[in-house]
């Protein structure tokens, strides 16, 4: 695979794609490439738990349906990507291709999955193509999948709303999980994300030294 795949990046369209190899499906807008977890660039599908409605107004599993006509289309091909970024999570954010056609824009043409115009317009006009004929998702109505994601996140507050300090220089969150006691500084990356709860003992802390004399550890980002 390493040596055919080192062929495909020199005949593929980009010419300069950055990485190669079989595409596993994880969901609608994630891909492992080879060994590589790929979010791909400028769409946005719906989440695998994610329900739409049809043109007769029946709520359907959309989210999950998508997720296996893209595994139908694309599982086992070997693609090559063009490297954008790397997302938050640690992911590679890329443009992939395979047989010389843009995954992405196949993906949203077909109305499976929206252009992510917050962070590219790459699929603006695709995306309004699918809409007019609609294709795909837009046969029926859907919640935006990042509208989604917020009512979901939402929700989980909701039912476990986050401790405050009740001091406020005491903001340093030490959080129990299954990598031990770690505490969190504000510019640490999962910071805000962090919620204390002290009923799992987990805590607040005025100090780097007060959370280490306890035996919490550095978030490591």
């Amino acid at each position: 695979m390493i040596r055919f795949c080192s062929l495909l990046l020199l005949l593929a369209k980009p010419a300069f794609a950055d990485f190669c190899g079989p595409i596993h499906v994880v969901d609608g807008d994630t891909l492992r490439v080879g060994d590589v977890t790929v979010r791909i660039h400028g769409i946005d599908a719906p989440e695998t738990d994610q329900t739409c409605d049809d043109a007769q107004g029946r709520t359907w599993p959309c989210g999950a349906f998508v997720t296996e006509e893209i595994s139908r289309r694309f599982e086992g091909e070997t693609a090559t990507c063009q490297l954008i970024e790397l997302d938050r999570y640690g992911r590679s954010v890329a443009k992939c291709f395979v047989d010389g056609r843009d995954v992405g824009e196949q993906i949203v043409a077909d109305g499976l999955a929206q252009a992510y115009r917050q962070y590219s317009m790459d699929y603006d006009l695709v995306e309004k193509s699918a809409q007019v004929l609609s294709l795909g998702l837009w046969a029926g109505t859907m919640q935006s999948p990042a509208a989604f994601r917020a009512d979901q996140r939402a929700a989980v507050l909701d039912a476990n709303p986050p401790s405050t300090p009740t001091d406020a220089n005491c903001f340093i969150k030490g959080n129990i999980s299954v990598s031990g006691q770690i505490y969190h500084m504000p510019h640490n990356r999962h910071y805000d994300n962090t919620r204390i709860n002290e009923n799992r003992g987990e805590r607040w802390f005025c100090s780097e030294a007060d959370a280490q004399a306890a035996g919490w550890r550095a978030a490591r980002n």
